[in-house]
């Protein structure tokens, strides 16, 4: 069960005394969200809207949203980050899930091959985590926590950033993702090359992703060489406030233009292939938003992501391209 730190919320809310205020968080804990916006509302009679949008890490916070709104604070809950200030009407808040990884712990140890790993998480697990490399550890695998960088707790990771698992991966002979994210986990081996499981408590599975991740990249690499082909790129810029890299989308202008591509510029606030299938006179497009956008997603032409980009200009420049997503942070 996802347990929100409403305690945090409250005091805040106690301390400011705002007229209103917002809530949002990933859409797996909505409805956990929801029941803490009726807390507020009954405890202290202000209005507490629910950000209902989709929601993918911090890099999407929908301050926006909650400005427009008039509220006066936002609480975004869910994405614990390491000490970084999103400013004072933004507050993150904690959201972890109380279940117990003990049992599937005990059955990774008993059915992985590997016998040392690289032990991570996202943010709702990360409070098990020393737990779990107890109980590996007394069943003899060697088990090594990565060093977070950036906005990442030790031992964590975001859909888009690996810290932790590029700086073991040549010390280990696997990973191991605590949690359910078939999503995470496979960042985690395409960015590390390396076999890749989930211990999934609530199935009590242990699964292993690494033949979905090579997929993904063979899928990832196919996409660059059909973009090599193109002669007009469009460029997308993400309107969301963690996700608007301008400055990297002049730049792959002036780089394709150098070697005589057309370029037309789009900003876009949700891409996707209705959205992009409205744009006309585009072989392929680039966008600068959150990489996992062409990764994970289908494209009725190559969609790009920043990785996938620069691989493309080293194609278009002769050059190799090996390994350009065994790379810690994919922006």
């Amino acid at each position: 069960m996802i347990v929100i730190d409403e305690k945090k919320i409250f005091e805040e809310i106690e301390k400011r005394k705002p007229v209103s205020v917002a809530l949002n968080g990933p859409d797996g804990i909505i409805p956990k969200i929801q029941e803490t916006a009726s807390k507020v509302m009954e405890k202290f009679g202000i209005p507490a809207y629910v950000l209902a949008d989709s929601c993918f890490g911090t890099c999407d916070l929908n301050s926006n949203g909650a400005k427009v709104l008039g509220a006066e604070i936002l609480f975004h809950i869910g994405h614990t980050v390491n000490s970084m200030n999103f400013g004072d009407n933004i507050i993150l808040i904690d959201a972890f899930d109380d279940i117990s990884f003990e049992n599937i712990a005990k059955k990774c140890a008993a059915e992985i091959k590997e016998k040392t790993v690289s032990l991570v998480t996202d943010s709702q697990h990360l409070h098990e985590i020393e737990k779990v490399r107890k109980i590996l550890e007394e069943n003899g695998i060697t088990v090594k926590i990565g060093k977070g960088k950036g906005q990442l707790n030790d031992g964590q990771v975001f859909g888009c950033e690996f810290y932790p698992v590029t700086e073991t991966k040549n010390v280990v002979e696997a990973n191991l993702f605590l949690g359910q994210s078939n999503f995470h986990a496979a960042g985690i081996a395409l960015s590390t090359n390396l076999p890749t499981y989930v211990l999934d408590p609530y199935f009590n599975e242990v699964r292993d992703v690494t033949e979905f991740a090579k997929k993904l990249q063979k899928k990832a690499i196919l996409t660059v060489y059909k973009a090599a082909e193109a002669e007009t790129f469009g460029i997308v810029i993400g309107l969301k406030e963690g996700q608007f890299s301008k400055v990297t989308a002049l730049k792959f202008k002036k780089e394709l233009e150098s070697i005589g591509k057309k370029v037309q510029l789009f900003a876009i606030t949700e891409i996707s292939d209705d959205r992009l299938r409205n744009l006309k006179g585009i072989d392929a497009f680039i966008q600068v938003a959150c990489p996992r956008i062409s990764t994970d997603n289908h494209f009725h032409k190559p969609v790009l992501s920043t990785p996938q980009a620069n691989a493309l200009l080293k194609i278009l420049k002769k050059e190799g391209i090996e390994g350009f997503l065994q790379i810690p942070h994919w922006l």
